[in-house]
């Protein structure tokens, strides 16, 4: 049975909803990561990066929410496109990896959780993270699905970070891409996409955003001895 650790978060989220749509039987294992629990020697075993969400299968390790995706199309068939779009498919899921992800990560950090507010970097990662949502809004105009005419990863991967879009953006949310806020309607409406949205009911992850939580996403952020 797949071993899948999990914490609330868009990249875990993905691979939530994934289990969900194509009903894989799973353990899940919860990783507080604002308690640090990522950084524990035990999970770094399985995930070197210390990030959720990380797999294990018959032994396997598997991490990164994108290769996760990949792996379980791949192993079991389900949702994984046309092999005539597999270049497409390929494309549009290091588009997320690479650049909706960590752009819109990083607009978050600098907008809401950095020390400092800083101008620059405030307007640098929201403009990129913008553009990149252009880049989907124009994709998506007369297109149901992301990839070829089925749901697939792609869909899944891409709305794990669009589901944000509000917290990401602002106020507008998905307003100013009538393409895109169509196409995540209709993703949205999936009865899969609420029991991703519970698959950890009943567990309490840590909410408040102190300086445990802060050390534990950021560690690199504070001196070694402090």
């Amino acid at each position: 049975m797949l071993k899948f650790y999990f914490h609330q978060t868009p990249n875990p989220l993905k691979v939530a909803l994934y289990l969900m749509e194509t009903g894989l039987p799973y353990e899940l294992v919860p990783v507080d990561t604002l308690k640090g629990e990522q950084h524990t020697p035990e999970y770094r075993a399985i995930n070197p990066n210390g990030k959720a969400p990380a797999l294990e299968d018959d032994g396997k390790r598997v991490f990164d929410s994108t290769a996760i995706l990949m792996y379980l199309a791949e192993k079991t068939g389900q949702l994984a496109g046309a092999p005539e779009d597999r270049g497409e498919m390929l494309s549009w899921l290091m588009f997320v990896a690479t650049g909706l992800g960590p752009f819109s990560g990083q607009s978050v950090h600098f907008s809401h959780k950095a020390p400092e507010k800083i101008p620059y970097a405030i307007n640098r990662y929201l403009r990129e993270a913008e553009r990149h949502y252009e880049v989907l809004d124009k994709h998506m105009e007369g297109r149901e699905y992301l990839v070829g005419d089925d749901y697939s990863i792609a869909d899944i991967s891409a709305w794990g970070w669009v589901d944000k879009a509000a917290f990401i953006l602002g106020e507008p949310g998905l307003d100013n891409y009538p393409n895109l806020k169509r196409w995540f309607a209709s993703i949205n409406a999936r009865p899969a996409v609420e029991k991703a949205r519970n698959i950890a009911k009943g567990v309490e992850f840590k909410s408040d955003f102190d300086e445990v939580a802060a050390r534990a996403l950021y560690p690199q952020n504070f001196a070694k001895d402090a």
